[in-house]
């Protein structure tokens, strides 16, 4: 089989969240014709009636796909048929420390028997090395009698969305491309060169699968290490945040990380856990950095908690009964994504202590929002009836000058506010 001679035109895209809604949309805008396809209902029930959850997907962009004609949202596999390319981009999530890939083998069976001759596989979803060779392909072959390399093209991309980047995206952000064989590569790379700027082959697609691996265990390592000097350094009296712009200057040998309430989001710190599994499950040996990352950054939370109760009791006040109002809910500004976000865990902490707890946050929907908490607009009357607030997600447009002015306390974990009430991480 050699590379295709056109261009695909029929592409599916499996999965339409942070990943693959941004690769749909996109698709379409490049020409091609597009099935969304997703098993949750209601998201498709939202895509088609306009609605985009996504904040990378504006309601205008997602409108203009509709009005096209060439997206297609649905929940049926059997819209893929006829199908020249497709994209996997679901979930793969951690199960009690076990990598869960039972979303890439439900998307490889239902795309199965709809591949056809001159057909192109891509997976985007994060997982460890070895996942395309050794389960895609055998399930691809299985369930459509062809034999990869032969009669279609496979081969991985590790997405790299960034949501609510203002400056990276899908398109400008470099794309590496990998394929089973020679072939499955070009054709791989072909698809790609389409869509984004500039893409990147690699010569394996076990090197591809890692490559992803890298950047997020990068880091999650690097992020566990601010993280732990903050604690030390508040301990001995030393302004971390001063101490990082100074060695922020340094034009070579250092790379800027901020301290935070800990890590969350679809790569981290699911991702490098992936890596850890499969050395420990091939090789029977520990991945030490990331067992060690992993546990300063899920103890972030509770240093928080903790420094917010120092707070409290310097006011005279304890946790229980006192009004909490926290400024972000999602994992990161500039998204409304609460997958895994360190908020969650810092709202069961301060609700089993008995905390009144507030949340204002305008990209979260209010069903996102725990039932032990209240999502409420930022306004003076809210700052004034907090005993404490604080400031997990800098998302931009909250009205910081506000809150250094009404507010009795702040804890600043993002480091965005000034003035005599606010103390930071």
């Amino acid at each position: 089989m050699t590379a295709p001679d056109v261009s695909p035109t029929r592409l599916v895209v499996v999965g339409q969240g942070y990943v693959g809604l941004p690769v749909a949309i996109r698709a379409v805008e490049a020409g091609f014709s597009v099935v969304g396809l997703d098993t949750d209902t209601l998201r498709i029930w939202s895509l088609k009636d306009g609605q985009s959850y996504v904040g990378d997907v504006s309601k205008a962009r997602l409108c203009r796909a509709m009005a096209g004609g060439r997206y297609r949202p649905t929940e049926s596999y059997e819209d893929a048929e006829g199908f020249d390319a497709a994209i996997i981009t679901v979930p793969t999530p951690l199960t009690e420390s076990v990598p869960d890939l039972s979303f890439v083998v439900a998307a490889v069976k239902g795309l199965a028997p709809h591949l056809r001759p001159g057909a192109t596989v891509v997976l985007e979803s994060t997982t460890y090395p070895g996942t395309t060779e050794e389960l895609v392909v055998p399930l691809l072959e299985a369930g459509s009698g062809l034999v990869a390399g032969q009669d279609f093209s496979v081969g991985y991309s590790p997405e790299r969305i960034d949501p609510g980047n203002p400056r990276w995206n899908f398109v400008n952000t470099p794309k590496v491309v990998s394929g089973v064989d020679a072939r499955s590569l070009a054709a791989v790379r072909h698809l790609y060169d389409r869509l984004v700027d500039t893409t990147v082959p690699v010569g394996t697609t076990r090197e591809a699968e890692l490559t992803k691996l890298l950047e997020n265990t990068f880091r999650h390592v690097n992020i566990a290490l601010i993280n732990e000097i903050a604690v030390f350094a508040h301990e001995l009296g030393v302004d971390v945040w001063k101490a990082i712009e100074a060695a922020s200057t340094k034009p070579f040998g250092f790379s800027r990380f901020l301290p935070g309430p800990g890590v969350g989001g679809h790569c981290l710190p699911i991702d490098p856990s992936f890596l850890s599994w499969r050395v420990r499950h091939d090789l029977r040996r520990e991945f030490r950095f990331v067992a060690l990352a992993n546990d300063i950054n899920d103890h972030m939370p509770d240093y928080v908690v903790e420094r917010l109760t120092s707070a409290l009791n310097r006011q005279s006040k304890s946790v229980q009964h006192s009004v909490v109002l926290l400024l972000g809910l999602a994992y990161k500004a500039g998204t409304g994504d609460t997958r895994e976000s360190p908020v969650l865990r810092v709202i069961d902490l301060l609700s089993a202590r008995g905390a009144v707890i507030r949340v204002v946050d305008s990209h979260v929907e209010e069903h996102r929002c725990p039932l032990s908490a209240k999502l409420v607009e930022l306004t003076a009357d809210e700052l004034r009836a907090a005993d404490v607030v604080l400031l997990l997600t800098d998302h931009a447009e909250v009205d910081y000058a506000l809150v250094e002015r009404e507010a009795r306390l702040v804890l600043d974990t993002r480091h965005r506010l000034s003035g005599p009430r606010v103390e930071h991480l």
